[in-house]
């Protein structure tokens, strides 16, 4: 069984104030309501990574730091968006930097999936994509593992 680091720890019990306020100490932010997988590695203790309240992210995900999840809209309150909420696939990999914009509905990273680093993906994803650019667009095929 693989040892929690001290960020994944903390991220495990995020549902405490203290700990969401330890968190922000470190340059994450990762609300209560997230949820997150089993085995999820956060490199480089997640320095500036913000994850929305509306995320669900599966197993075995890799992100690392600079890592954005959230609204394509946040000009606008939250009570009038129509972003549904944003899903990270199992196995995926949020290299630094990487940006997940969710519109409307539901915006999904497929299972497998790379978003390569600071790239801007405003649209769901296949499984096993590799995804970059300023928007993201695919660019190539992950071998499964």
């Amino acid at each position: 069984m693989r040892q929690l680091g001290t960020i994944e720890w903390l991220v495990a019990r995020r549902r405490y104030r203290l700990v969401r306020e330890l968190l922000l100490l470190c340059g994450l932010e990762v609300h209560a309501a997230t949820s997150i997988g089993q085995r999820v590695t956060i490199h480089h203790r997640g320095i500036g990574t913000v994850i929305h309240p509306e995320t669900t992210i599966g197993d075995d995900v890799t992100i690392f730091h600079q890592v954005t999840i959230g609204r394509a809209d946040a000009h606008r309150p939250r009570h009038l968006s129509p972003m549904k909420r944003i899903e990270i696939g199992d196995q995926a990999v949020l290299y630094p930097g990487a940006r997940v914009l969710g519109g409307v509905g539901v915006t999904r990273v497929g299972e497998g999936t790379i978003v390569a680093a600071n790239a801007v993906v405003t649209q769901s994803t296949g499984d096993w994509e590799i995804w970059g650019g300023v928007p993201a667009k695919k660019i190539g095929e992950r071998a499964r593992s």
